[in-house]
This record gives C-alpha cells, structure tokens and sequence, in this order.
C-alpha cells in the first residue's frame, strides 16, 4: 500500500477520507496523493449556446477556485499532521503531494487510479453534501483497484480487528487478495458468513484455513440472516469490534441492487466504519 489516491470533494465527509487515507499512510510509509473531483461542464456550457462567453469565463472561475481550494484543504490538513507536501523525507515516512492538472469529469479518476495500490474516498449516501456516488463507482468498475470507503466520522484506527464479509464471490475474493498487506498486519481476522448469502465456491472455513497457513490469526464465523444481509454483516461488525469491514462490492448486479436493494447498497449507505471494496 505504497501509492494512496484521494480524490478531493468538497464534502462534510472529506476530513474522514483524508484521516482515513492517513491511518493507513503512517502504517506503509505511503505517498498519498490528492486529486481534486472537476465537474465536467461541457453539458452545460453548450447549453448555454455560443453567444454567452460570460457563462464560459464564469464557469472557469468557479472551476480555478474549486482547485484552489482543494490544494489547501489537503495542504493544511497533511502539514498539520506532519505529513510533509511536495517533498519526500529522508528518514523515509508517508508523504504528499496534490496534482491540480487534472482533466473536469469522473473519466479520469477512474483511469488515473490504474496507478495506485488503493484510493480514499468518503460515504457516498449520507450527510447534507456527501460525496458523489459517481465517483465510487468509477473507480470500482473502472480502476482494477481497490477503494477504501471512509465513514461518516473520522476513525481512530483501521485494520487491527479485520471483518471479512465473505460470500466465496469472485469478487469477494479478488478483495481479500488486494487487502492482504493490511490483513498481513491485523492482530484479529473474522472470516464472517452470513446464512443465505454464499455463492457457489470455497467455504468461510476454507477461506480461514486458508489465512492461517499463511500465518494470519483468522477464525471463522457463521450467524443466521437478521433482516437483511447488510444489515447482519454491519451488526456482526459492531458486535465484534471490527474496524474494518473487507467486502466484495457488487457481486449481483448493480441494476439489480438499484432495484431491489443488496448488501453493498446498505452498507455503502449506512456503514460506521472504513470498508475495503473491490469489483
């Protein structure tokens, strides 16, 4: 977890993303870096027809300043935590750095993120301005990388007690393997299943055995359904004390989860705690 991308939205949640992104910075000596989120105003300015330049020049404006004041929300929130910005330490430690070159629209967040072991952004579903969920899903389908989905409020920590939300998916598996250093590090793993929601495929006892051939302290759990998959896996999290909550996202179809509802659905809408996520 070496290379962290946060893309910056002004949002009520952006202090937990950069806090979250932090926590798991000091633990790999990671370079984090920040990307503001520009709105993609060509819709709106062909809209607007050719004969009003002003509305262009208003829409740059607005745009510059946005930049602005992305780079200095995560500027000031790295420098007040000694985290340094632009320049890579000697004696080794995270580091930083804001891109502001950046092309306007979700396109590019997704494409850039190829680069990084793991990109930081804020709950999509709650608060008075919460992150775009255009962004999260972007980068879940688009990226081939993991995204770490920070709660509400800012964590005190991530990943000594692990919850592996586990339904022998593909995905689910694909997660597992990206989180692994983090996994690597946890003082407790719970391989949790949840009755009704295995596909065809390996065992939370098999996924457990696993991890501990390879020297992690797993153990599995197995609870019955309680209202919901979701709702189950987030209760089992609380219960056990989990700070971090390893999930598969999307393993039925995203039309289907809009329709009808599903476990990444809840748990992107309601989770307390960081959530690890991988298509």
């Amino acid at each position: 977890m070496k290379n962290l991308l946060i893309p910056i939205e002004e949002s009520e949640f952006l202090p937990s993303a950069l806090q979250s992104a932090v926590l798991v910075a000091r633990r790999f000596a990671s370079y984090l870096e920040g990307l503001h989120v520009r709105p993609d105003f060509a819709g709106s300015i062909a809209a607007s027809g050719i004969g009003a330049p002003y509305v262009i020049e208003e829409f740059r404006r607005e745009d510059w300043e946005g930049i602005q004041r992305a780079h200095r929300t995560f500027e000031v929130y790295l420098r007040d935590r000694q985290i340094p910005v632009d320049t890579k330490p000697e004696a080794g430690g995270p580091w930083a750095a804001f891109r502001a070159e950046a092309p306007p629209g979700d396109e590019f967040i997704g494409q850039h993120a190829r680069l990084f072991d793991l990109t930081v952004v804020g709950q999509p579903s709650r608060g008075a301005t919460p992150p775009r969920m255009a962004v999260l899903e972007t980068l879940l389908f688009d990226s081939g990388r993991p995204v770490l989905v920070a709660p509400p409020g800012s964590p005190s920590q991530i990943g000594r007690t692990i919850v592996i939300a586990w339904n022998a998916s593909t995905e689910t598996a694909r997660t597992v393997a990206f989180a692994r250093p983090l996994i690597e590090q946890a003082d407790r793993v719970i391989v949790l299943t949840v009755e009704g929601s295995l596909v065809a495929g390996p065992s939370g006892d098999e996924m457990t055995r696993a991890l501990v051939r390879a020297g992690i302290p797993a153990h599995a759990l197995h609870v019955p359904q309680h209202r919901g998959i979701g709702e189950t896996i987030l209760e089992q999290t609380d219960k056990l004390g989990g700070d971090l909550l390893i999930k598969g996202a999307y393993t039925q179809s995203r039309l289907r989860q809009m329709i009808l509802g599903g476990a990444t659905s809840h748990i992107l809408a309601m989770a307390s705690v960081p959530v690890f996520m991988a298509h």
